[in-house]
């Protein structure tokens, strides 16, 4: 199991740094997306048929979920690879609506992406078997239905979480206890004080909340281009002990 980071800058795309969004191949199974931000969908062009993957969506706003549309007309209308057959797509309920909402070739219509996906809503805690791994949906703390995602690889024991969009919170620590990769956004910088609440986490509290889960690397994500990433790695090394990396486009591991 890799995991590879096609983008994560926090918010919006930079020039050298897409939206959120993170591979995760296997070897003798079909790739997942987790989130298909802005400029996601050209670097996983780099790694990967694009038609190869199912597609995960922690939440709908737009820098973790803009690149769909795009997608889809790859999928459907590619002259030589389009898909040939459907692949998985899970996200909050309103996923089908809001995104067929932005391929639609009419206003106001809806179009149907079952042609090419298999969508399901996710629930908080109810795990799903997606080929060679089970995807657990952890409620974050975002202004929208926003879900944490923990994966896990019964071949190899190995746990990947990924916080989403969140505010921190306690309730998240059973989403990465253990894990050995912990994305965590920390979109605040090093310290959340006098930041909106219910939004993002800090530096700091990305630490807190790889300490209290036990998790083995954390890497911090998310963080806006406009931010000290220095001074947000410092903040989280200060709360963990354990390894601590910042995302960066096209990392693997």
């Amino acid at each position: 199991m890799k995991l590879t980071v096609l983008g994560c800058s926090g918010s919006v795309p930079t020039p050298g740094n897409a939206a959120s969004g993170y591979l995760v191949s296997f070897d003798n199974a079909p790739s997942i997306v987790m989130d298909l931000g802005p400029g996601t969908l050209a670097q996983l062009q780099r790694h990967q048929d694009p038609c190869e993957a199912h597609v995960l969506f922690s939440h709908l706003h737009a820098d973790h979920c803009l690149d769909f549309p795009s997608l889809l007309v790859w999928r459907r209308f590619h002259p030589t690879a389009p898909a040939a057959s459907r692949n998985l797509c899970f996200g909050p309920q309103a996923t089908p609506r809001h995104l067929g909402r932005l391929s639609a070739d009419i206003p106001d219509a809806v179009d149907d992406m079952s042609d090419t996906f298999a969508f399901s809503a996710w629930q908080h805690g109810r795990r799903e078997l997606i080929d060679e791994v089970y995807v657990t949906p952890f409620s974050a703390v975002h202004p929208i239905e926003t879900y944490a995602l923990r994966m896990e690889h019964p071949a190899t024991g190995k746990v990947i979480a990924y916080s989403a969009d969140s505010a921190y919170t306690e309730d998240l620590v059973p989403l990465a206890q253990g894990a050995d990769v912990f994305l965590c956004e920390a979109a605040w910088g090093a310290s959340s004080e006098g930041k909106v609440p219910g939004m993002h986490m800090s530096g700091a509290e990305a630490g807190r909340l790889a300490r209290l889960a036990g998790v083995r690397t954390l890497v911090l994500v998310h963080l806006q281009p406009w931010g000290d990433p220095e001074a947000t790695v410092a903040a989280a090394r200060a709360e963990f002990d354990g390894e601590v990396v910042l995302g960066v486009p096209d990392m693997e591991l």
